[in-house]
């Protein structure tokens, strides 16, 4: 049986295809590549993109990353300076820079990334383990405070800060200057290194919240206690006032009541000297008003016959029989009436 030319043909093309398949190989523009024989790496790293060739059976094309690489550690608990426990998270970025080296100290990008966490979560204690726990606050040291003047005004230490020498970014750049003597022996470069999440520690957490609400609670007590004083001293200063017009009031009253009997008395002593009869009259009638106050049916007065009081009771005959006015002003009760029962 004769096999055609064509079908020959087709073979050798197959066959050539197939060899060609398994000598060439591309590499990407964010690749590069290393080949290794029998597990060893042969020649210079490949980073120029396009079509490369190499041993079928024998060579084999490892690829790596040439764009910027993310790492993003695990959140660490850590001791402060002054010894106060946070949990720090960070992240950074990186790259390959010596893919020969990489893949002879690392092998692949999961070992980085493990060697990346030992290197830089270290690092990361360090640093944060050297300075005191507003540095690892405080984004930058020029940053100002801001303050809220009402809690100010009732305790001066609210907003008042140790001094800040560094601040968290001169601390991230700390970081980033120890790591990259280290990661620099494993053919990778390091970029950038970055806190993302300062936390206090749960064992602290709650102590931390009860320290502020007592704080608050002692400017509230504060507010409270002045606000009590300053209506104490309104209240005082009201009681004062209305003493001081019940005061001036009740003076007015005894000038006015003393210039009103000065007057009464003025036109009493004018009446008293125009005539013996109006004098009698005068004394007369005022005997009667005092009889009628004080003789009342409970009283019991005991007088000498010659008293100037008891003179109107010796006889009912008033001491005036002259005109016909002193007879109009005479009239009234009589004598008897005004004796008590």
């Amino acid at each position: 049986m004769k096999i055609a030319p064509s079908a020959i043909i087709l073979f050798i093309i197959i066959g050539l295809f197939a060899v060609f398949k398994l000598c060439a190989y591309t590499v990407g523009e964010q690749e590069q590549v290393i080949i290794t024989q029998f597990g060893k790496p042969v020649g210079e790293p490949v980073k120029t993109a396009g079509l490369h060739f190499k041993v079928p059976f024998v060579q084999v094309v490892n690829r790596f990353e040439k764009r910027v690489l993310e790492w993003d550690g695990p959140p660490a608990k850590m001791p402060t300076r002054d010894k106060v426990y946070v949990v720090v998270d960070t992240f950074g970025r990186w790259l390959i820079s010596d893919p020969l080296l990489y893949y002879q100290r690392m092998r692949d990008e999961r070992s980085a990334l493990s060697r990346l966490d030992d290197i830089l979560g270290s690092e990361t204690r360090n640093v944060v383990a050297k300075n005191d726990f507003m540095e690892v606050v405080r984004t930058t040291k020029d940053r100002a405070v801001i303050r809220d003047e009402s809690l100010a005004a009732a305790d001066s230490r609210i907003g008042l800060l140790h001094p800040i020498t560094k601040g968290r970014t001169q601390l991230e750049a700390e970081i980033l200057k120890s790591s990259l003597s280290k990661v620099a022996g494993y053919g990778v470069t390091l970029l950038d290194v970055r806190i993302k999440r300062v936390n206090y520690n749960d064992s602290v957490s709650q102590t931390i919240y009860e320290r502020m609400i007592s704080e608050r609670s002692q400017i509230a007590e504060r507010f409270r206690s002045e606000g009590a004083g300053e209506a104490a001293k309104i209240l005082g200063q009201r009681e004062r006032d209305l003493k001081q017009i019940e005061s001036e009031a009740y003076r007015k009253i005894q000038e006015i009541e003393g210039a009103a009997d000065a007057k009464a008395t003025e036109i009493y002593a004018k009446a008293y000297n125009q005539s013996p009869e109006a004098t009698n009259l005068f004394e007369f009638v005022r005997s009667m008003e005092t009889y009628k106050k004080v003789m009342t049916p409970d009283t019991t007065l005991v007088l000498t016959t010659d008293s100037d009081f008891f003179q109107y009771l010796k006889s009912s005959e008033p001491p005036v029989q002259s005109n016909g006015l002193s007879d109009q002003l005479l009239k009234g009760p009589s004598l008897l009436e005004l004796q008590p029962k």
